[in-house]
């Protein structure tokens, strides 16, 4: 069974997951370095011009209109 842990790396490479595990014995593991914060919340500011110029269209607004809320009266 695969189980996601989430931990931290610091800049000697040293893994400190966020909360304990117990294992049966050794096991594997893989890593996925993730962006900082600072690096995700960059580059959604800097696609935002460029998105909505596609999702404020007409056709977009259309197309989803299905999936907005309607207020009951």
């Amino acid at each position: 069974m695969l189980q996601t842990v989430e931990a931290t790396i610091d800049e000697q490479g040293k893994v400190r997951l966020l909360e304990p595990i117990q294992l049966p014995e050794p096991r594997r593991a893989f890593v996925t370095i993730l962006p900082s914060e600072s690096d995700i919340s960059d580059t959604a500011l800097l696609s935002e011009a460029a998105l909505s110029e596609d999702w404020n269209r007409p056709e977009e607004e259309a197309a989803w209109s299905h999936l907005q809320c309607v207020q009951p009266s």
